[in-house]
């Protein structure tokens, strides 16, 4: 079957832009040029592969299956053209995917020492709890707690193990006691974080004489929102829980106070993690040995 190849790259635009006039955008077309072009593929495949609607575009069942074939290929072949055409100097996009805990990649200075170090790379991260395929979704690489990331993806350390802390303001603790155990938390005034509103706030984990257990508060706020959880908590609202490095300057100047430490494990912490590729882009290349080096 001859097919015109130049409208792949379209396909691919839609599909992770969910919108005709973003992806022409994106694409420096115009939005007449990607609907043509989607018809045109669509008429030599003979089958539909996306739903319009007024506000957005998704793809059918063989949409879905064609973009997951083209997206990794055309990733390869992208890199490699960049390779031949570029003298191997980081240029270009790179697009991360981050969770909102993972402080020592958000907190600016690894970010900025990188960006100084190669003025051709734009970096775009998006902040994000949700578990999706990063792959599929368009990004380059991925910040996560090694635990949630693919086994057939390569992950580089950053930062290195982590501890998870329970703490309160002072105030909150003069007004209703310190808890001396994990099982007391249940009596307390407690503020949870969730990844995503249908799923259930997330558990807190503890350690007694090598057992490891946990308990399931009922947070009398729940948000996916870290900087909401540290901001009540330093107004007196209640125990929180959160990685060690969110709540370290806190915790030197007094503003909070840790709890049950002797019950707290350190754990495996973030990884930057990104695909095996044979051509890996030199942006990416770039990302990584810095991650490497100052990551630490």
């Amino acid at each position: 079957m001859r097919m015109d190849l130049n409208l792949l790259p379209i396909l691919l635009a839609v599909a992770e832009e969910h919108n005709f006039r973003a992806a022409a955008d994106r694409l420096g077309v115009t939005r007449s040029a990607v609907s043509q072009g989607i018809r045109r593929l669509e008429d030599r495949l003979g089958v539909a592969l996306v739903v319009r609607t007024t506000r957005s575009v998704r793809l059918t069942e063989a949409g879905e299956r064609l973009y997951d074939s083209l997206v990794g290929p055309m990733a390869e072949i992208a890199t490699a053209l960049d390779e031949v055409a570029g003298d191997g100097t980081p240029r270009g996009l790179l697009r991360i995917a981050a969770t909102s805990i993972a402080e020592r990649f958000l907190s600016g200075r690894l970010i900025a020492s990188f960006i100084e170090e190669n003025p051709g790379v734009a970096l775009d991260v998006m902040v994000s709890d949700e578990e999706f395929d990063i792959v599929a979704a368009g990004f380059d690489a991925g910040v996560r707690l090694g635990e949630v990331i693919e086994q057939d993806m390569i992950a580089v350390p950053l930062g290195g193990e982590q501890r998870e802390v329970a703490v309160a303001a002072p105030a909150y603790l003069a007004a209703h006691g310190t808890p001396l155990h994990p099982r007391d938390l249940v009596q307390h005034r407690c503020i949870g974080w969730r990844r995503a509103v249908n799923v259930a706030p997330h558990r807190w984990e503890f350690e007694e004489n090598g057992v490891a257990f946990d308990v399931q508060v009922e947070p009398q706020l729940s948000t996916n929102d870290l900087r909401l959880m540290l901001r009540t908590a330093l107004s007196g609202g209640g125990i929180t829980f959160a990685p060690l490095d969110t709540l370290r300057p806190h915790i030197d100047t007094g503003e909070l106070v840790p709890l049950l430490e002797s019950f707290l494990p350190p754990f495996p912490g973030f990884f930057l993690y990104f695909p095996q590729r044979r051509n890996m882009a030199p942006k990416l290349r770039a990302l990584i040995a810095h991650v490497r080096r100052e990551g630490v």
